[in-house]
């Protein structure tokens, strides 16, 4: 059978700098066979513009009729990047039965910054009983709320064990406004308030950024006459449709990664080995086990926040080709300083704007003296005015004043406060920063050659005339401060896959203490006690620039770096190879003697016999499960039961305390036909 007459599987994976598309067959070996495969530039303002561009590319490369293409599955790393560079929509939080110190937990308040917040009376106890609910205090903040937010998040005491109190919040806001609403609920099903709160908002803030890459592709799609079931891979590597990943954009973080582990896999036949994606906004590392990822059982921990996603045991670093680069302050000798910002290559903004860019860095670099906004531009990011909603008066009056072509900095902020200003547009994503990167540094030693070098190169002679605490040029050459901060990057590599390393190995507590032994065994530093380290497994080194960046990665971290043919499109081949993989859970618990309470979805019944309630459990979960993995695009998942009981033994007696069903429903995706 040869690969026309298999059925074809067209991959996408939407960077932050670029979309990729592969297009595959089953056909051609045990692994199938990449058919074509394309990259374009990611178009924040019109995602559909650059997966067009890809999937166009790839369509023609292959010489194929769209008709022919029967499963479209996606990754992404926009929801991942969102959280890392903290951007994402404005959205209200709604607190039922906590107190305003609930905040100071888990990370809640640093990652609700300004975002309002309604605290409402109600709530369940560990039963599931209810305290009673006033909603009064929301309804009346919901007029001035609709104006200024783009979606809520409700978040209420122990809705794990009963969810009532959300269910009505979010009947209320939807009613009232007709905005999305997040229940925590529909999340998870751990305990924990604030982090599922933290998790509940971080999922209302991304749900405009995928619904707008949902709707691009399948805008694009049906325009290309591609009648496919589209699918998206989520945090753990699993499939789900794209109207599943609408509702829960929160469980795409990691996305990206997750398919890039799968395709390291594919690609490699490794079954041990440490996988290293580098792309332009973030390094995403993480450890092949005996053929699989390993997952984080704590929830994924993105931008610094510590969800309650269960997704691949990835850490995720804010160092890519586009990170910003920086001097170090108030040091003699002050070191390359790399992220965890992206910022638009000025190499790309010279290539999309010319003139605007060139001529501002020429008369640059015609001062006498340098200045501290030297080589940086604002540009708007081009997303729907409706997300620009809340601004203060001096945020709007900055935003006003940034246009779709890039502006000098040194001529757009005359304060340290305007700066400020600027940082928290930067964090709505409303307005990107353009400046120097590795990607530039790259352009100037000619070992990258896709955007303008040329503009690259008056960057870099903008960043030699910085000085050290000495008063001296930090480099002396453009191709030498170049050099400089593509080793950095390559350096800081091998530091962040160390220390992935001694984290998977129960080191994590030590962070402080390891990292230092990991930055004196990268440097061979030559003291009396010397130090050397080494991975037991090979790295495989994903993402279009790891063939330039992990070139000498080998050597600091003592082991193999392999660098697949097709590691520039690992993420889009990694999403046409996954399965789609839900779960559902109910608990049954014990609120008195003989009373046996079974939560499971949306209902709380009651029962007088254990083994009744527990035979309800696992008849709720098989259907839930089975419901939910029709949603997320298969028709033909195996579903499988496990129970987990906590007994007590009293003078020789069982004494029921709590049992937990869990059940797993798994299948390939529904394909067209």
């Amino acid at each position: 059978m040869t690969a026309k007459t298999k059925p074809l599987f067209l991959g996408i994976d939407t960077g932050g700098t670029y979309t990729d598309a592969v297009l595959w067959s089953e056909a051609g070996g045990p692994n199938g066979k990449v058919l074509a495969k394309a990259k374009a530039l990611t178009t924040r303002h019109d995602l559909a513009v650059g997966i067009s561009g890809a999937v166009d590319a790839v369509l023609q490369k292959a010489g194929t009729d769209p008709a022919a293409i029967k499963l479209v599955s996606m990754s992404t790393t926009l929801a991942t990047n969102a959280l890392v560079e903290g951007q994402g929509g404005r959205v209200a939080l709604v607190m039922i039965g906590f107190s305003e110190g609930d905040l100071a937990r888990d990370g809640l308040k640093a990652a609700l910054g300004s975002d309002p917040v309604v605290f409402c009376p109600g709530g369940h106890d560990v039963h599931g009983n209810a305290a009673k609910l006033d909603l009064s205090g929301l309804e009346a903040a919901l007029p001035e709320l609709a104006a200024s937010v783009s979606g809520f998040a409700v978040c209420a005491y122990f809705a794990t064990r009963n969810p009532a109190h959300e269910l009505a919040a979010r009947d209320l806001i939807r009613e009232k406004t007709g905005l999305p609403v997040t229940a925590s609920h529909e999340l998870s099903a751990k305990l924990g308030g604030p982090r599922r709160a933290l998790t509940t908002l971080l999922n209302a803030r991304l749900i405009s950024m995928i619904d707008r890459l949902v709707a691009a592709t399948e805008g694009f799609l049906a325009a290309r006459g591609i009648a496919a079931p589209l699918m998206v891979v989520r945090g753990d590597g699993a499939l789900v449709s794209a109207a599943f990943a609408r509702q829960r954009p929160i469980e795409t973080i990691l996305s990206g990664p997750a398919a890039s582990l799968v395709g390291a896999r594919h690609m490699t036949g490794l079954d041990n080995a440490v996988v290293s994606d580098i792309g332009g906004t973030t390094s995403d590392v993480a450890v092949l086990d005996q053929g699989r990822p390993r997952l984080d059982p704590e929830g994924a921990t993105v931008g610094g926040f510590r969800t309650m996603v269960e997704a691949v045991a990835m850490r995720t670093f804010g160092l890519g080709g586009d990170s910003e680069v920086a001097l170090e302050d108030g040091v003699l000798s002050p070191r390359i300083l790399l992220g965890p910002r992206r910022l638009v290559p000025l190499a790309l903004a010279g290539m999309v704007h010319g003139e605007a860019v060139t001529s501002e860095l020429e008369r640059q670099l015609r001062a006498p003296n340098p200045g501290r906004m030297d080589g940086r531009f604002a540009v708007r990011t081009g997303v729907p005015e409706r997300l620009a909603a809340g601004l203060t008066a001096p945020e709007a009056r900055l935003y006003e004043a940034i246009g779709s072509v890039p502006l000098a900095l040194d001529r757009l902020l005359t304060s340290n406060a305007q700066n400020a200003t600027l940082n928290r547009l930067v964090s709505r994503g409303l307005v990107h920063i353009s400046g120097f990167t590795p990607s530039d540094a790259a352009h100037v030693l000619g070992k990258q050659a896709n955007w303008d070098a040329a503009t690259a190169r008056l960057g870099a002679e903008l960043f030699t005339r910085k000085r050290d605490g000495r008063g001296q040029f930090v480099a002396a050459t453009p191709e030498a401060i170049s050099e400089r901060v593509l080793l950095t990057l390559t350096r800081w590599s091998a530091e962040y896959i160390l220390e992935t390393a001694f984290a998977e190995d129960g080191l994590d507590g030590a962070a402080t203490v390891a990292h230092a032994l990991v930055q004196r065994a990268v440097d061979a530093h030559p003291g009396i006690a010397r130090l050397s380290v080494a991975l037991d497994r090979p790295v495989i080194g994903l993402g279009a620039s790891a063939p330039l960046h992990y070139a000498g990665l080998a050597e600091l971290v003592g082991n193999g770096c392999v660098v697949p043919e097709d590691t520039d499109v690992a993420n889009a081949l990694g999403a046409v190879v996954g399965q789609v993989r839900v779960s559902a859970e109910a608990r049954v618990s014990q609120p008195k003697e003989g009373l046996f309470r079974v939560a499971s979805g949306e209902t709380v019944r009651d029962f007088v016999d254990e083994a009744a309630a527990i035979a309800a459990a696992e008849t709720d979960v098989r259907a839930i499960a089975a419901g939910r993995a029709r949603d997320a695009g298969t028709d033909s998942a195996e579903i499988e039961i496990a129970s987990e009981f906590c007994v007590s033994t009293v003078e020789g007696q069982r004494m029921f305390i709590e049992a937990l069903v869990v059940a797993v429903a798994s299948g390939r995706p529904r394909i067209a036909v």
